[in-house]
């Protein structure tokens, strides 16, 4: 397959996610594998090492993660790109700090996620999408099939062998269930058997950060995460931005029945970090909320959110830390 567009593909790896990315970068190279002008598929990562927020337990030592992930990214391909930072680094950094460097180098940007599996026909949908779209909205957002979630309001999202099954809390158990960990042969079974793509558009906006897909011409539009959103909530502010500026006009193309895999409730996903090991033996989204930072900050983001566009404080990082 030979692509006619260019792309941009952006993940943030923190260090205590050295065990889940292995995964993720097994399915980004599975999509590679068919494309054979790879040089229009830039891979970036951004490693974080820094400890201001969780401690790196004795386990391990921090060079060691680095080795490791240094050797996990180069079997990728010549055409991946990394940084290592050790400042403190969060999610809404590096998707804002991603959009506008590879905004200008690429047609489409995609927002990987180190607990994610790519489709192996990802980049092929893409292109082809991109190809029939561009002419008549230049601007759009993409997002494909996702798994079971919290409540209807997520069905237009959810692929279509899940969005039907029931929402148990707390099932890990069931293939549908949005804690349950998916492999990449599993998802492959699932998008295997599709012949037609079922691709909806909406202009009532419904996506979370994970596979995330924006034409570069939105981005060089204005359209991308404020500063004021410094931890969490990035795909919200995107979202409430992209309202702001264009009120509906842009559409969201929906491919229902191919999946991308987020297995957001990972047993690997908080790895080595000093102190959460029985938490996270039980539920490892419970781990960060054991954290005094963790409830200021989110809820100090939240604030910043949902307020952007009103006379309000800004909080940052310094109000987070000051007692």
């Amino acid at each position: 397959m030979k692509l006619n567009n260019k792309f941009a593909l952006g993940c943030l790896v923190q260090w205590y996610e050295i065990e889940l990315i292995e995964e993720y970068i097994q399915s980004v190279k599975n999509t590679l594998n068919l494309v054979d002008n790879k040089e229009n598929v830039i891979v970036h990562f951004t490693l974080v090492v820094n400890q201001d927020l969780e401690k790196l337990s004795n386990e391990i030592t921090m060079s060691d993660i680095v080795d490791r992930f240094v050797k996990l990214v180069d079997s990728i391909s010549l055409y991946t790109d990394y940084d290592i930072t050790n400042r403190l680094y969060t999610i809404a950094d590096y998707r804002r700090e991603f959009n506008e460097n590879y905004c200008d180098e690429v047609d489409v940007l995609m927002w990987g996620e180190s607990d994610s599996l790519l489709p192996k026909q990802t980049f092929e949908i893409l292109d082809n999408m991109h190809t029939s779209v561009k002419e008549k909205t230049p601007k759009y957002v993409s997002f494909f099939g996702t798994c079971k979630m919290w409540d209807d309001s997520w069905k237009v999202i959810e692929h279509t062998d899940f969005t039907d099954k029931p929402f148990i809390d707390g099932d890990e158990e069931n293939w549908w269930s949005l804690r349950y960990n998916m492999s990449i042969d599993e998802m492959n079974e699932i998008n295997d058997k599709v012949e037609s793509l079922d691709v909806h558009v909406t202009h009532q906006y419904k996506f979370n950060g994970c596979g995330l897909v924006i034409s570069s011409d939105l981005i060089k539009s204005g359209v991308n995460i404020p500063k004021s959103v410094f931890f969490i909530h990035e795909d919200t502010a995107f979202m409430l931005q992209l309202q702001k500026l264009f009120g509906g006009q842009v559409p969201q193309y929906i491919i229902k029945n191919i999946l991308l895999v987020h297995n957001r409730k990972h047993k690997k996903k908080r790895t080595y970090v000093l102190g959460e090991e029985k938490i996270k033996a039980g539920d490892i989204g419970a781990a960060r909320l054991e954290h005094d930072w963790y409830r200021k900050a989110s809820d100090m983001c939240h604030h910043n959110t949902y307020n952007m566009f009103n006379q309000s404080k800004v909080y940052s990082w310094k109000d987070v830390f000051d007692e």
